[in-house]
């Protein structure tokens, strides 16, 4: 394994199972967003740009899927998207993207299993930082459809070691062929860490939900 920057990534990079990921990022959650920004982490800003494309302000309620802290939530507010929710699994991180009042609702829920929302719910969603390695399986990605509504949008980013063996390129050609999403955008490998972990390289997927 690639020496991390700090104790605690490495925890969560080394996480066997839920229980251990959800006590990692428990015993993290204070120091978070102090660490990670440190280290130069620009997903949850880096996302917005793709958001901002794709997504208009108005369009109607949006999830980020993996919330965290709720970083991304007050940007996206400041660019009129004032109708927000969140979803994480850690009651922690839950806490403090509250803390932020940007998101009119937040939901604890895992991604992977059924999640707490209507049918066609959402205009959109984004997930960034969650499909890494150890945390949230491709199968989530039909889940987040299933509540996105047809004409909605669906962007997120894959750790590019887990592409193929975490089955996402098999799940969203299952997703294509099926007629659940056609591909609207997909970036090159790029750095989710302006700093550190040069390593960890991820790509960006954008795709408009047909049904």
């Amino acid at each position: 394994m690639v020496e991390r920057s700090n104790q605690e990534l490495e925890q969560v990079y080394a996480a066997r199972n839920a229980e251990e990921l959800g006590a990692a990022y428990a015993a993290w959650a204070a120091a978070y967003d102090r660490d990670t920004l440190a280290a130069g982490y620009c997903l949850p800003f880096q996302v917005l740009a793709w958001v901002a494309r794709h997504v208009r302000p108005d369009a109607g309620p949006l999830l980020d899927a993996g919330c965290g802290s709720g970083l991304s939530g007050p940007y996206l507010k400041a660019l009129g998207y004032n109708d927000i929710e969140g979803l994480d699994f850690s009651a922690e991180m839950l806490k403090l993207a509250g803390s932020r009042e940007a998101y009119g609702a937040l939901k604890r829920a895992t991604l992977g299993e059924g999640l707490p929302w209507d049918d066609n719910h959402f205009a959109a969603f984004f997930s960034t930082g969650v499909f890494t390695e150890g945390h949230a399986p491709a199968s989530s990605l039909n889940e987040l459809c299933r509540i996105t509504r047809p004409g909605g949008t669906a962007i997120f980013t894959v750790r590019d070691k887990i592409f193929h063996s975490g089955g996402f390129a098999s799940t969203i050609d299952d997703l294509s062929g099926r007629g659940i999403w056609r591909r609207l955008e997909q970036s090159p490998p790029f750095r989710a860490f302006a700093l550190d972990e040069p390593d960890v390289l991820v790509t960006a997927h954008v795709f408009k939900v047909l049904a």
